[in-house]
């Protein structure tokens, strides 16, 4: 029997969306941002990254640990979503 991918619950939802957004804000690129978090040792490519954002793939706690740092920011931030004014 084939293993089921598990489906993106609220909270990885939630970091995906806010994921998009701080890049955007900080005015990075999908390449820009996959290309910081390799250099910090976690091999990314734009298309993975897109895939994190739009709520296809997957984003371990490494992923997520490493874009938070490449973001400049705590991965409790992407957690917790955006913050609305």
């Amino acid at each position: 029997m084939a293993a089921r991918s598990l489906e993106i619950g609220p909270a990885g939802i939630r970091a995906a969306r806010t994921i998009e957004i701080l890049r955007t804000e900080r005015g990075l690129s999908q390449r820009e941002l996959a290309a910081r978090v390799t250099a910090l040792g976690r091999p990314m490519s734009n298309t993975m990254l897109s895939r994190v954002e739009r709520a296809h793939r997957r984003c371990d706690i490494d992923d997520l640990s490493v874009i938070a740092e490449a973001l400049h920011i705590l991965p409790v931030v992407l957690l917790q979503g955006p913050s609305t004014p």
